[in-house]
């Protein structure tokens, strides 16, 4: 694993967005690590991405909008002052959640200590029963965890408000130590988000955050494909080597329809042209982690994709493999992050681990910044 080999500088955290780090900046302002097979490591400005993909190249973007999902509270029946909390709603359950009907409107959340910088620091879950008081006369009660063997998210029921709109005049996005200051939510939303019912993302999905509508248009007109689908996610992990919880999906019929046939295209050109010494154009490239769940959870063992909806607990490893994605478009993670898994799972496809570990080493000794507002990595078949 990486995380035995590599340490990563405080310094390269990313504090803020790329469009504040400079006049005249946007946000596809980012540097784009490159890697190619087994060997390849390039290095490249995001606005190039159009030169590193093809005609006929499918990206597959998530279109789910980041809630302002941390919201103040305080623990306690409001005879004293209580100690302070920061809820971080994570995910909501409804009637067909993996834990069982009984679940129908509990959220997930995470209770975080306020940090005395605007940010926050982890807390110990629970325990069970204890009422967080929240702005407008809300109550939220916690039930249990939704892991037994983590104690980090418990289940949670809110009266008093309806939390979504409870999150709409009184939260804010998310944010964590290694920033300097609150954005706005606009600053957490993607050019791909849309507006769904009930649905919605704790965290962002960052890895679509320097796409910009003029660089989409360059990419269109270069003769690249997008694919939507949606997968809301839930906080980011906390604990090392923590695998994600079930979240939300949706794969819509023209997404499958089009990864399909692209890739039954690409396979009847690479057996017209096998031997001629160029791979045909056609690859699926997810943008971001949330971007592979969501396809992989809808595509069968022989890698066909069907139009999907509902919960998805995949964990994608090395040793699952990937079936419909080829390339991955994604941010710098941290060592102990379990998505690193799904690179490595990516990555295989051409190449091995030590592929991953040459490129990190290299985003280190490069300067790349990582998280959120962070640089790139483009991860593509050699």
């Amino acid at each position: 694993m990486i995380a035995d080999l590599l340490q990563v500088p405080d310094e390269l955290s990313a504090r803020v967005p790329a469009e504040q780090r400079g006049p005249g900046l946007g946000r596809d302002a980012v540097r784009l690590l490159v890697s190619r097979g087994a060997a390849e490591v390039g290095h490249h400005a995001f606005g190039e991405l159009p030169d590193l993909l093809a005609a006929g190249d499918v990206l597959v973007v998530n279109t789910s909008r980041t809630l302002p999902a941390a919201v103040d509270g305080r623990v306690g029946d409001g005879r004293g002052r209580g100690e302070p909390v920061v809820v971080h709603f994570s995910t909501r359950a409804d009637r067909w959640h993996p834990a069982g009907r009984a679940m129908a409107g509990r959220w997930a959340v995470e209770l975080r200590s306020p940090d005395g910088h605007g940010s926050t620091r982890p807390r110990a879950g629970g325990p069970a029963g204890i009422v967080v008081r929240l702005p407008g006369g809300a109550r939220l009660a916690l039930e249990g965890p939704v892991d037994p063997g983590s104690v980090r998210l418990w289940w949670a029921r809110v009266t008093g408000a309806r939390v979504t709109e409870l999150m709409r005049r009184h939260g804010r996005p998310i944010r964590y130590g290694y920033t300097d200051r609150d954005q706005p939510l606009a600053a957490y939303q993607t050019v791909f988000a849309v507006e769904a019912p009930g649905g919605g993302s704790a965290e962002m999905p960052s890895a679509a955050r320097p796409f910009t509508p003029e660089l989409v248009a360059r990419l269109v007109s270069k003769g690249v494909q997008f694919a939507p689908v949606s997968l809301h996610t839930g906080v980011a992990s906390a604990e090392a080597f923590e695998p994600p919880y079930p979240e939300r999906f949706a794969v819509p019929p023209v997404t499958a329809w089009l990864v399909n046939a692209v890739r039954a295209r690409r396979g009847a050109a690479g057996r017209r042209h096998r031997g001629a010494g160029g791979a045909p154009a056609g690859r699926i490239v997810a943008v971001g982690t949330t971007a592979v769940r969501a396809l992989e959870s809808a595509a069968g063992p022989d890698g066909r994709v069907r139009a999907a909806a509902g919960w998805t607990d995949l964990v994608v490893t090395p040793e699952r493999g990937v079936r419909a994605v080829d390339g991955l478009l994604t941010g710098l993670h941290e060592p102990t992050a379990s998505h690193l898994l799904m690179l490595e799972a990516v990555a295989s496809v051409t190449a091995d681990g030590e592929a991953l570990r040459r490129a990190y080493a290299a985003a280190v000794r490069g300067r790349y910044l990582w998280h959120e507002f962070g640089d790139l990595h483009l991860v593509l078949p050699d």
